[in-house]
């Protein structure tokens, strides 16, 4: 068994649902063992072969959690298969060109390129003003981000495929999967 790490940083949840799917889908792979996890209770990685690693992006920075896993297992993860997903932009259009071309910030950028992940995207994300805090609405009112639920749960579903084929070729396509 291949053993593979899902691991994030969510910030109101919907990084975490999407991390939930990326295993969802993974775990229909024969011979994949996923485990989804929060970046922030991560002690070890040594036991994993892969790591998926995601966060949220407020304000064109990824969470804490999500950059101290990076930086405390970097000699580790630059010797394992990894694939890097960034979610946060909301509004219609192609997540990329919304994040103006990037899919990490820009400060990431020596550890990614130590890390040499398979591959790095970014997802659409949800943003819910029930969930903000007062300089949360603040800054959303400030940068004009539109409100809702943007995420592409096709993209995402796909991308994990893309994982699950690579690691696992030949296998069968899994069913389409959303959060519960």
């Amino acid at each position: 068994m291949t053993k593979v790490l899902v691991t994030y940083a969510s910030k109101h949840h919907a990084t975490a649902e999407i991390a939930d799917v990326i295993g969802k889908v993974l775990r229909r792979f024969d011979g994949l063992q996923v485990d989804v996890k929060d970046a922030e209770t991560i002690k070890n990685i040594a036991p994993y072969e892969v790591i998926v690693v995601g966060s949220a992006v407020y304000a064109g920075h990824w969470q804490p959690t999500a950059v101290n896993f990076l930086k405390q297992n970097i000699e580790a993860l630059a010797e394992k298969f990894v694939w890097v997903f960034s979610s946060g932009p909301t509004g219609e259009g192609d997540p990329k060109a919304l994040m103006k071309g990037w899919e990490f910030p820009e400060g990431l950028r020596p550890l990614i390129e130590q890390i040499k992940p398979q591959d790095v995207t970014v997802f659409h994300g949800k943003l819910d003003p029930d969930s903000l805090n007062v300089f949360e609405r603040f800054v959303v009112k400030g940068i004009k981000a539109p409100l809702g639920d943007y995420r592409d749960w096709e993209a995402i579903r796909d991308w994990a495929l893309a994982i699950g084929h690579a690691l696992v070729p030949g296998h069968e396509e899994p069913l389409s999967l959303q959060p519960e």
